[in-house]
């Protein structure tokens, strides 16, 4: 996992240190957003190869039994970045005011220390640590099964990945008052998503576990109950973005015409929640369990690339629809597969014990 993830990681390394001008004008074609982007991916571009070791450490810890010691790893690496954002940025003590070059510096920091605390828990007694001799030998039978299975989740990554980014470039040619609106919406709209993730990421782990022990009559009733859990937590996180958004339009410093657009892209967030919460526990959790990664592959080509991209160049460019139209029109992806998630889901194909 080290070895693939870090070669990954090399690439969005070389690209942002080398052609970070190249990057910006896919996302937008505003002069002063690109000059800002070039400062910023030069000084971030480490930050990447950090990212790229400390997840699989990260991810280790969480599925043989130290998902705690990983919380907190990961959270106080947050807030160590939002605390150090505020001191690069605006020069607060004897730092000086760096602006955009401050927010990368403070997230390379952040991810250095990550992977170095990682390392580190990983050389405790009882963790799994690495042996440089499994970087370059192979895995035998067991590289053919995480191939098998894990290949479809990774590509269903990456084209999740380049398909969110081309809501930004559709968004990033809209104006500066499109992009500003857009990026705060999707910072709340992330920050709440993580709570999602975690139900994620816990649910694959805890149906894994019962399916790996051949349980899996429990599993599937761990399967239904996380089910229903990720609809309430949809609901519940909708809820809670409504009742920020009055809060997060009083402190934003976005113009008359960024706010306007603000204020009814937190509310479309709201509803995008709930589709996320169900498609994130179940896609990305429950379903890959079971080996079932293929469906997620399938379900996030057609969603994106068939409906949600097109549909969205061609109101933004060709229609040239209002900017919350567009911003609507990208963000339906999620409730567009949700009947189909559900019937894959009620067929129960991810009930299979994967282990040999």
């Amino acid at each position: 996992m080290l070895r693939i993830s870090v070669m990954i990681s090399a690439v969005f390394f070389l690209a942002s240190l080398f052609a970070p001008r190249q990057l910006m004008r896919c996302f937008t074609a505003d002069a002063a957003l690109i000059e800002g982007g070039i400062v910023y991916l030069r000084v971030v571009a480490s930050s990447y190869l950090f990212t790229g070791v400390s997840q699989i450490y990260l991810c280790i810890l969480k599925n043989t039994g130290f998902a705690l010691k990983s919380t907190v790893i990961s959270s106080s690496v947050v807030v160590l970045n939002i605390l150090l954002n505020a001191v690069f940025i605006y020069g607060i003590g004897p730092a000086p005011e760096m602006g955009i070059a401050g927010a990368a510096l403070a997230t390379t920091i952040s991810k250095l220390i990550e992977v170095t605390w990682v390392v580190l828990e990983s050389l405790r007694e009882g963790r799994i640590r690495l042996k440089i001799r499994y970087l370059v030998t192979s895995a035998g039978i067991l590289a053919k099964d995480y191939w098998r299975y894990s290949g479809p989740m990774m590509g269903d990554f990456l084209i999740w990945g380049f398909g969110f980014s081309m809501y930004s470039v559709i968004m990033g040619h809209l104006g500066s008052d499109a992009v500003a609106a857009n990026s705060i919406a999707n910072i709340v709209k992330n920050l709440i998503v993580c709570f999602c993730g975690g139900l994620a990421n816990g649910g694959g782990i805890v149906v894994g576990n019962e399916l790996g022990k051949g349980e899996l009559e429990r599993a599937k009733q761990y399967g239904d109950l996380l089910f229903w859990l990720c609809i309430l937590s949809g609901l519940a996180s909708g809820a809670v973005l409504l009742l920020l958004s009055p809060a997060i339009l009083h402190f934003v410093n976005l113009s008359p015409t960024a706010v306007g657009y603000l204020k009814w892209m937190l509310v479309l967030c709201a509803c995008y929640l709930v589709g996320k919460s169900f498609n994130m526990t179940v896609i990305s959790g429950i379903f890959p369990a079971g080996g079932d990664s293929k469906f997620g592959l399938i379900c996030d080509i057609m969603t994106m690339w068939v409906y949600a991209v097109p549909c969205g160049f061609l109101a933004a460019f060709v229609l040239k629809l209002p900017v919350v139209a567009v911003f609507l029109i990208i963000n339906l992806d999620e409730i567009v597969k949700l009947p189909v998630v559900i019937r894959h889901y009620r067929q129960y194909n991810w009930v299979r014990n994967l282990t040999r």
